[in-house]
């Protein structure tokens, strides 16, 4: 806190305040959960008092657990299927990022070769341009999609 007290002053912010804040953000989203999680508990116990009527306490018993496993078993999936989604897009940045960083080497490479050519000079250098701007132009259409 020590160092953060003078570079929050410096930008206007007041660490006693935001922490105060952050203290009561917790304090209720903290009560809001328990109440929750509790009003969940009498909507189960409801549910099996229903069902204990309809069925019988047993099996009533049976068919909730079935259904938690169940939910148990399709969030489970769904992290999975997160996970590999995410993996994905990970690797397919990484590609992305080695192929630009062997196309920047390659061009760092190739420069001082093309600028002895007075001729390849004149015709590379708008030619280059107009590739660069064909390819920023390419990627951010692939980020508006």
């Amino acid at each position: 806190m020590g160092l953060i007290s003078p570079l929050a002053s410096l930008l206007g912010l007041e660490v006693e305040g935001l922490a105060a804040k952050a203290k009561s953000a917790v304090l209720v989203w903290g009560l809001i959960g328990v109440f929750c999680t509790i009003a969940i508990g009498f909507l189960i116990a409801a549910g099996f008092m229903v069902l204990a009527d309809l069925l019988g306490p047993l099996i009533a018993a049976l068919v909730l657990a079935g259904t938690f496993l169940v939910l148990a078993l399709a969030v489970y999936v769904g992290s999975l299927i997160g996970r590999s989604h995410r993996q994905r897009e990970l690797a397919e940045r990484r590609r992305a990022k080695e192929t630009s960083t062997f196309l920047t080497t390659a061009a760092l490479t190739a420069l001082p070769l093309l600028t002895k050519s007075p001729m390849l000079l004149r015709l590379g250098l708008p030619a280059a341009a107009i590739a660069a701007i064909a390819l920023l132009h390419k990627d951010g259409d692939k980020d508006e999609s």
